[in-house]
């Protein structure tokens, strides 16, 4: 699937060695999250459902 708008968190910082990973949710019913490092690797797609139950857990 193409067309993700990927954002970062404001939290994460802007050093080169940080953990971080990306979300996109532009496309409806779909969440997508990715590692900030491998931008064109694996891509995780998730329910929006499923998004906000994780997001809520967390």
């Amino acid at each position: 699937m193409t067309g993700f708008q990927f954002t970062k968190s404001s939290y994460s910082g802007g050093d080169a060695g940080q953990q971080c990973v990306e979300v996109a949710r532009n496309i409806p019913g779909v969440v997508a999250v990715r590692d900030s490092k491998r931008a064109g690797g694996v891509v995780l797609r998730v329910g929006r459902d499923a998004w906000v139950a994780f997001a809520r857990g967390v």
